[in-house]
């Protein structure tokens, strides 16, 4: 196992932070993924200050957008979102006030929950607590966070919708956030910066 000292772990974490926020791409994709028409809904969209970013307590992106080594494994694969370091139990906020599609906790990302707002889809992978199932419907819960939101809860922009934790095939405390608009995956990275450009 790698050890990395504090000084070495601040250098990575800084390098991260600017290769995800000031590059023009972070990486390649492939056309299947829809990227020139996310990308236009991206810049187009001048509605970016309403919207929240996603992690109380944020200290560093630590895997972009794109194509990447298994980080638990052999080979490449494509990480469809990014990854956001913080202190492990540090509040998740919703980017965009939507409905609840999907809450799921048996999956590789660990618990979970996916949003819809309008065109827009966003999921939010290893989060603390699981799934239970009250009255008929599927709830995320965390109690330890006072967490519990249903399948087909309304949820407003920038509430907390979770905690960091480490669920799911993961090797430290961060959130995975993934967008897709109209069906295919977005860059976040691409979001953050025109969200912090408006």
């Amino acid at each position: 196992m790698i050890t990395l000292t504090r000084r070495l772990k601040r250098r990575l974490a800084l390098f991260l932070a600017v290769f995800c926020l000031t590059s023009v791409a972070v990486f390649s994709l492939h056309p299947a993924f829809g990227q020139q028409v996310a990308q236009r809904q991206v810049t187009s969209n001048s509605l970016w200050k309403e919207a929240s970013f996603p992690v109380e307590n944020f200290q560093a992106y630590t895997s972009g957008f794109g194509y990447r080594p298994n980080p638990l494994g052999s080979g490449e694969e494509f990480h469809a979102g990014l990854d956001i370091a913080a202190p492990l139990g540090s509040y998740i906020r919703n980017w965009w006030g939507g409905k609840v599609l999907v809450v799921s906790d048996d999956t590789g990302c660990g618990t979970m929950i996916v949003l819809q707002s309008g065109e827009w889809q966003h999921r939010y992978c290893h989060m603390q607590g699981g799934v239970e199932v009250i009255d008929g419907r599927r709830y995320l819960v965390d109690k330890a966070g006072s967490i519990a939101i249903a399948e087909g809860e309304d949820v407003p922009t920038g509430a907390r919708i979770g905690r960091v934790g480490m669920t799911g095939w993961t090797t430290g405390p961060h959130l995975h956030w993934g967008l897709k608009y109209g069906g295919d995956w977005v860059d976040p990275a691409e979001v953050l910066r025109a969200m912090y450009a408006s």
